[in-house]
């Protein structure tokens, strides 16, 4: 049985800001049609980074791949703008959650179709489907959005996404400064759009037991570098991972193992 393309790659990418700091040192990961992959890291371990060159965005933050390749749907991205690329289907929706604060809901949300362009008609369509996903945000729909909740203005980013129609977004940070509970419900939303409507996520996430309660696959960066990948059960059950970043019992910082072959990271399979 041929194996199925991947619907993003990124193949020993290195990232340079102004030309001076190294950010990514020769990461490779892949996420397939449909799947849900964690990236999971400290602060400044190079998450968002990482999700900022797959999406075409480094530009605009003096940043930009100097090494390495990425792929979205089988293709270079080098020769794509960010805007085509969210017309492909790839959508991030950036940390820190950045809604348009003086804007209602239903106007931050009609802004996620500006790559698409639809008529009146299909615009509707297409946050009535958001509202329905999120019910909360149908009964804000007139509020402006810096009246929002932390929670209902990160759902709001989310659904700001799906009017896009993607096929992959690129979720940073999620779980930023939300409470336990609001925390559960986004994680169950994203579950919920993986299960229903076949959207593949790349999880950018501090917290790792909320990503690998809905991941399939998940990556460790440490300092810009891919330190371990694996299964979820594969990277739960490393001591290393538990004890950094599922409360391990050991009292002591755990150090990294790759798992290597030459120099080259084994990758999840």
């Amino acid at each position: 049985m041929v194996a199925e393309d991947p619907l993003l790659a990124l193949n020993a990418v290195e990232v340079v800001y102004d030309e001076i700091v190294v950010a990514l040192r020769g990461v490779s990961l892949e996420v397939p049609e449909h799947g849900i992959v964690a990236l999971l890291g400290a602060n400044g371990a190079g998450k968002s980074t990482t999700l900022k060159a797959a999406s075409g965005l480094l530009t605009a933050e003096r940043g930009r791949v100097r090494a390495g390749s990425i792929s979205f749907l089988g293709r270079p991205i080098a020769a794509r703008s960010p805007v085509q690329l969210v017309r492909e289907g790839l959508v991030q929706v950036l940390e820190g959650r950045h809604c348009f604060p003086h804007l209602t809901v239903d106007e931050n949300l009609a802004t996620g179709t500006y790559a698409r362009r639809p008529s009146r008609a299909a615009l509707r369509q297409s946050l009535d489907r958001v509202y329905a996903r999120f019910p909360r945000l149908r009964e804000r729909r007139t509020s402006a959005a810096g009246h929002l909740s932390g929670g209902e203005q990160q759902m709001l980013a989310i659904g700001r996404a799906l009017v896009a129609e993607p096929r992959l977004v690129l979720l940073d940070e999620p779980s930023m400064g939300l409470a336990p509970k609001v925390v559960e419900e986004i994680f169950v939303l994203v579950r919920q759009l993986h299960e229903q409507d076949g959207v593949a996520f790349l999880l950018a996430e501090q917290n790792a037991a909320a990503a690998l309660a809905v991941a399939d696959t998940a990556y460790v960066l440490e300092t810009g570098r891919v330190v371990t990948g694996g299964t979820v059960a594969e990277i739960r059950a490393r001591d290393d991972v538990r004890d950094l970043y599922l409360g391990g019992s050991s009292g002591q910082r755990a150090s990294f193992r790759p798992r290597v072959e030459g120099s080259a990271l084994q990758s999840p399979h």
